[in-house]
């Protein structure tokens, strides 16, 4: 059976379905579809169906042209309608897996699309879990409900989990030249895995098993985590010692060998670093094992947003005010540059912490216009980005960067402002008149 499946991949008469057209799965969507797979993209939200099937993008750093390009090829469709599951070849689930209230994971998309595409599976498919999750999620929720269906893993369907390395915004990667690790619950779940993403990836690396594809995951997301705390701490004691942290990290850089360069910020933002670690740490606990050192750097770098909050209230008494009542604005709701994704940012824990603390606070972000409905930021859905205007930002006794974007000019922020609070060192080629107007933290 696998072989047929194989075949199908080789000949491109296979149909991939993509579930959850967010920033992992639309450009893997368009990836098939521009490898000459028919592809079929399937969310429950029917605007994203509806702009995708219109030829319009709803994430910035993917172009209207690319899904135009798609569409009108023939190679790609969105749907709501998970009953055309049925229709295709190969089931791609890029679906959130965040964390619950307690740092747990919540894996209720994970469960609940499962649960939506079981009855509708069919012999000789393949299913392939992307979504970050702790070491045993294929086998302990997708395999067996996937049996429990009455389908045999490794001879009827095939189960292999490939974790996402998409990074939105990064222009010098594509989704298809990143390479791609597979793991399979049986070796024929490998090998049709190896086939459905070597059809569109210029490297396959395949694994033992689905546990060590988690795994894997994991490592690479918690490797950064630990890193970025490290330079976190130090930059609260470099602080303390009045010694630029930036300066030491780029003198640290000029080393060949033995150092990568992580760099400090107002807190973890995004689909992975912030989360990860805690997948598996929650799973270490069933093991019996205490994972301080990686729990440690979360501490850490939950913390930043702390230290930044009491920056500002110090670059305030500088000014004789207090963070009470004083206008505080914010530059960069995007967890990272040049994006226009918010997910898990700490600019939302900033706003909260600054409001908590008397201040008025806005934001400006190029990318984000304006606040979306969340899960977690419920409360400030509506809110819109300030103009970029010198009327609007001298109004403001404090300008807090946060994430900062290339289209913006520092130039012109240093100028219109009264002080900057500088979390990013996006302040450091200002001329020595306009330093004297930033804080860095």
């Amino acid at each position: 059976m696998s072989s047929d499946f194989t075949s199908r991949i080789q000949n491109h008469s296979a149909t991939i379905g993509v579930i959850g057209l967010g920033y992992v799965g639309l450009p893997l969507a368009l990836a098939y579809a521009a490898g000459g797979f028919k592809t079929v993209g399937f969310d429950i939200d029917d605007k994203k169906t509806s702009s995708i099937n219109g030829s319009q993008s709803y994430i910035k750093h993917i172009s209207a042209d690319s899904i135009a390009t798609a569409i009108q090829s023939g190679h790609l469709a969105a749907t709501t309608d998970f009953s055309q599951i049925r229709e295709v070849d190969a089931i791609i689930l890029c679906v959130p897996t965040p964390l619950d209230e307690h740092f747990e994971p919540d894996l209720s998309y994970v469960v609940s699309t499962i649960e939506s595409i079981t009855p509708h599976l069919r012999a000789g498919q393949t299913i392939s879990l992307e979504s970050t999750t702790y070491p045993g999620t294929t086998a302990e929720e997708l395999v067996t409900r996937v049996e429990a269906a009455g389908l045999t893993v490794g001879t009827d369907v095939y189960v292999v989990y490939s974790p996402e390395r998409e990074d939105p915004g990064n222009p010098d990667f594509a989704a298809t030249n990143i390479p791609k690790v597979v793991g399979g619950h049986t070796p024929a779940c490998l090998v049709a895995g190896v086939s459905l993403y070597g059809s569109v990836f210029d490297q396959v690396v395949p694994v033992s098993s689905t546990q060590v594809a988690e795994l894997t995951k994991l490592l690479e997301n918690i490797y950064r985590s630990v890193n970025i705390g490290l330079v976190n701490e130090l930059k609260l004691v470099a602080d303390e010692m009045g010694i630029d942290i930036w300066e030491v990290i780029q003198a640290a850089s000029t080393k060949p060998f033995g150092f990568k360069a992580f760099y400090p910020g107002p807190g973890l933002g995004g689909h992975c670093i912030p989360i990860d670690p805690f997948y598996l740490t929650w799973k270490a606990r069933e093991f019996g094992v205490h994972t301080r050192f990686i729990e440690l750097a979360g501490e850490i770098n939950r913390a930043m947003p702390t230290h930044i909050v009491r920056r500002c209230a110090d670059a305030l008494n500088q000014h004789k005010k207090a963070l009470n009542g004083s206008k505080v604005l914010l530059i960069g709701l995007a967890y990272k540059p040049n994006v226009d994704d918010d997910r898990e940012s700490p600019s939302y824990e900033l706003l909260d912490r600054l409001t908590a603390q008397g201040a008025d606070v806005d934001y400006h972000d190029p990318y984000v216009p304006v606040i979306r409905p969340s899960r977690e930021h419920s409360h400030w859905a509506g809110k819109p980005s300030v103009s970029w205007d010198q009327a609007t930002i001298q109004k403001y006794d404090l300008i807090l960067i946060s994430t900062w974007h290339d289209c913006l000019d520092i130039h012109e922020l240093a100028q219109w402002s009264k002080f900057i609070v500088d979390t990013r060192n996006a302040t450091a080629k200002l001329p020595p008149e306009l330093q004297s107007k930033v804080l860095k933290a």
